[in-house]
């Protein structure tokens, strides 16, 4: 683990990945894939097909709708693609780091998306470099494709389970080659990956909720230290690595999902809603409303509002029209988020004069301030979520 990695308190790992082996419309159907996992990711979009012969990759900086218009998507034929959004980190926010990554091997062309954070990339990046190895990006993936390039001859498993057992880490990885398609987790089962069906395609993804936008049936997880091979006949388990002990990100449940996705076997939103409940029992707070940090903060105020029996009320207005402030790439920026999403703040506090308040929530935005109208407040946080109990005071 570098110390540049260890040093910051952002998070580097979080992106989501989509792909689609034999639909005649796959770089469309991976559009849309994109689309619904645009909250992973929202600094750059990419997706790369393939016809069985010439590989097409189109990925710039920006949101999925801004990245893929008509004439961007028509550049982009073929029956197969994998497609990524990328998480926002400082430092790093360039075209270069856009994924996924194409490169011509001597097995031919490959393209790879990745989600997830290498802990050993820096160590084994230099070690490369040393030998007299080229990095175009400072991403992970690259890494990756390096150590792909690096293994003994053989075929695409033994390579990918050669490059594979040298990294360390968390990485859920999509891999397209002119004959197959590869889905890979590492043995801990850090980040989630799906497998469906739609018709006569199989469709890999991040999340549930892409397979449900395109009515997709769910067939099953990416089991950890897998690699699933999706070829003509259909998909292939290669049990590449033991499986490790279980270590999913739980911070999935609590902010980066979709609530109405499924990881892991739980949906999403009751997974939130039990957090909610188990709070209240933890540590009741003698209050006159709960109010939720929207939107990942909702469901667990409405388990913790069930649990005590406080009511439910809205307190923080969010803008469906901006970003996910925790991924922005500046802290600065998030703090003008915050303010942008919470515009219905102020109208609260002062409304709520004398009133006790507990506040439940799932991201930095619980810590958003009341105005200085307000009089003294008292904070207890557990876990992943936080309340309050605070008065207010209206100015006189």
């Amino acid at each position: 683990m570098s110390a540049t990695w260890r040093d910051d308190d952002r998070f580097h790992d979080e992106c989501g990945l989509f792909g689609i082996w034999n639909h005649p419309e796959a770089a469309n159907v991976t559009y849309l894939g994109l689309y619904a996992l645009q909250h992973r990711g929202q600094e750059s979009a990419g997706i790369a097909a393939t016809d069985g012969h010439a590989f097409h990759t189109e990925k710039a900086m920006g949101w999925v709708a801004d990245v893929f218009h008509p004439e961007r998507l028509r550049r982009l034929p073929g029956h197969r693609a994998i497609g990524h959004v990328r998480y926002s980190t400082s430092g790093s926010s360039n075209l270069k780091n856009a994924q996924p990554i194409t490169a011509n091997t001597a097995r031919g062309p490959i393209s790879i998306a990745h989600n997830g954070n290498l802990t050993n990339a820096e160590v084994l990046r230099k070690e490369m470099e040393r030998d007299g190895a080229i990095f175009q990006s400072t991403s992970d993936t690259e890494v990756i494709l390096h150590l792909l390039a690096r293994a003994p001859a053989g075929t695409l498993e033994d390579q990918l389970r050669h490059a594979l057992a040298q990294v360390k880490g968390a990485y859920s990885l999509l891999v397209l080659t002119p004959e197959a398609m590869y889905a890979i987790r590492d043995p801990n089962g850090f980040r989630p990956l799906t497998l469906g069906r739609l018709d006569d395609a199989w469709v890999v993804a991040s999340e549930t909720c892409a397979l449900d936008l395109m009515e997709a049936k769910v067939e099953r997880d990416v089991e950890p230290g897998e690699i699933l091979v999706i070829e003509p006949g259909g998909p292939r388990s290669v049990r590449a690595f033991p499986p490790g002990e279980k270590l999913a990100c739980v911070f999935e449940y609590v902010y980066f999902a979709r609530p109405d996705s499924a990881l892991w076997g739980r949906n999403v939103h009751t997974v939130r809603k039990s957090m909610g409940h188990q709070l209240a029992r933890e540590h009741p707070v003698p209050a006159a409303i709960v109010l939720p940090v929207p939107d990942s903060g909702v469901s667990a105020a409405l388990g913790y509002s069930e649990e005590s029996g406080t009511p439910y009320e809205m307190g923080l207005i969010r803008n469906h029209y901006v970003g996910r402030t925790f991924i922005e790439p500046k802290q600065g920026i998030r703090h003008f988020g915050v303010k942008v999403i919470s515009a219905w703040w102020s109208w609260t506090t002062r409304s709520c004069a004398a009133r006790r308040a507990a506040r439940s929530g799932g991201c930095c935005a619980a810590r958003a301030r009341a105005r200085s109208t307000c009089g003294s407040r008292r904070r207890r946080s557990s876990g992943l979520a936080t309340t309050a109990s605070t008065r207010l005071r209206a100015r006189s």
